[in-house]
């Protein structure tokens, strides 16, 4: 599996990551979910995205617990994960009645400090901020970083869905760079693409992770016009680069964009991670990735 440098200094993230947002859906016990993190590190997925909110606030948790007291794993792995929402009417978080973000540097801290001990690790290796917040404080933010970092509890940080300018105005606080923007982007939107995120990227050689590369699973469920066209042009390609499945051609289509987007995969099953790394596997031509985008936008390239 291919190691992509996260930035100008960053840490090396694999090409793929394995997303752990609807882990406590999988009802695995430990040693299931232990052999499935495990399956992943063998196929060379070594980055795990995760967020304090993710499973009302047990996600964490329930890692920590497959990985505990296995510090070689650790050591192989990059773990990512997110704070700043603050979720209403949680059973494992009470006492907010409405759902808010908080980007202030006492809630950045301590949610850090927390996911560490939910993890059972010493450190974070990357710590983003959720969302973007209207009310952040891009010096608070940055102050909270600088302390994180300095106290060896996290080591890079980053940002989700926020826009070119946010990521700009929390970067120029920063001594240190920002190491990626999570963003959501797929055959099924194509967004990122048009409002200057992916140029962005680029642009500072800051490779941005994915979320929902298949469309939250409209690519395979959907119907559509729009996800019809998309999942018949797959098919047909897949069959045209040697018998790849429609996902597998999804895959390959973000992984051919130059700014070196890094897919995050959601599922708990291992079949689907195999399928995912065998796509890294496929080079699209120029014709078919825009044949793709040629389906997804419903128009021809002007």
């Amino acid at each position: 599996m291919q190691k992509i440098k996260m930035g100008p200094g960053g840490p090396d993230f694999s090409r793929l990551v394995a997303g752990y947002w609807r882990l406590r859906e999988w009802n695995y016990s430990t040693d299931e979910l232990l052999r499935f993190v495990e399956q992943c590190m063998d196929l060379g997925i070594t980055t795990m995205d995760h967020a304090d909110i993710y499973g009302d606030y047990t996600c964490e948790a329930l890692f920590g617990q497959a990985i505990s007291g296995r510090s070689a794993l650790r050591e192989k792995m990059q773990i990512v994960t997110k704070c700043g929402i603050r979720r209403q009417n949680s059973q494992n978080k009470p006492g907010v009645s409405h759902q808010h973000y908080d980007t202030g540097s006492e809630h950045i801290i301590a949610s850090a400090e927390e996911s560490i001990r939910n993890m059972q690790t010493d450190y974070l290796d990357v710590l983003l901020i959720h969302r973007p917040d209207a009310l952040m404080d891009a010096d608070e933010v940055a102050d909270a970083f600088a302390k994180l970092r300095h106290q060896g509890k996290v080591r890079f940080f980053g940002t989700s869905n926020f826009t070119p300018s946010q990521f700009s105005l929390l970067q120029s606080r920063l001594p240190f760079p920002l190491v990626t923007n999570q963003i959501e982007c797929s055959v099924l939107h194509l967004e990122p693409m048009h409002d200057g995120t992916l140029d962005q990227a680029q642009q500072l050689k800051v490779p941005p992770m994915a979320w929902s590369p298949f469309g939250g699973g409209e690519l395979f469920t959907g119907t559509s016009d729009k996800t019809e066209r998309v999942r018949n042009t797959l098919e047909t390609i897949g069959e045209e680069t040697g018998g790849y499945r429609t996902d597998q051609i999804a895959c390959a289509w973000l992984l051919r964009h130059p700014s070196r987007i890094l897919p995050v995969l959601g599922t708990g099953k291992i079949e689907r991670i195999k399928a995912a790394a065998d796509a890294t596997n496929i080079t699209l031509s120029r014709e078919q990735w825009y044949r793709i985008w040629s389906a997804s936008t419903g128009t021809p390239v002007p």
